[in-house]
């Protein structure tokens, strides 16, 4: 059974596993990491998790909004994140939108990213959002699918500097 829990230490290895599998350097929905975080080392990814954490209260970039981060767990696996934002700035605004998830290629088709959703949106509910921007690229059908199975209703479609996006809002 999956479980959303906050980033911890303790899956370094697992994480380890996950990063690989989608490849070093491919951008994961969700995650909060950078091209410039070091996470090989226990050390490095104990500052990044730290981080993640510390982003619930503050932005911790430049262009960045406060955000909650979840972990999708079962057991000691990881199978992917998801982000809840806490604001939107201009960016987010038209592209990246409140929420953003990515699952582990070999955890794909289970429905996790529906069920991650679906327990995300009761956080965004505590920090008295009314509704939840969600975007997916065009050509990403299952995500879509997702969206829209938790309720999203699509307002547009438009190009971006991240590409062609559905925009979709979900009314908490």
């Amino acid at each position: 059974m999956p479980e959303l829990i906050a980033p911890t230490t303790r899956l370094h290895a697992a994480w380890i596993a996950s990063r690989d599998e989608w490849g070093r350097g491919v951008h994961q929905d969700g995650a909060g990491l950078r091209a410039a975080d070091e996470v090989d080392t226990p050390e490095g990814f104990a500052r990044w998790v730290a981080g993640l954490h510390e982003a619930e209260g503050t932005a911790l970039f430049e262009g960045w909004v406060p955000c909650t981060f979840r972990w999708i767990v079962e057991g000691d696996r990881y199978l992917g994140a998801i982000a809840l934002r806490h604001e939107l700035n201009d960016f987010l605004l038209d592209a990246g939108g409140h929420i953003g998830y990515g699952i582990r290629p070999s955890a794909r088709g289970r429905g996790l990213a529906g069920w991650a959703l679906a327990g995300i949106l009761p956080e965004a509910r505590k920090l008295g959002m009314a509704r939840v921007l969600l975007t997916c690229r065009v050509d990403n059908p299952a995500s879509a699918r997702t969206i829209e199975r938790g309720g999203g209703v699509l307002e547009d479609i438009r190009d971006t500097e991240l590409g062609t996006l559905r925009r979709y809002w979900i009314t908490l």
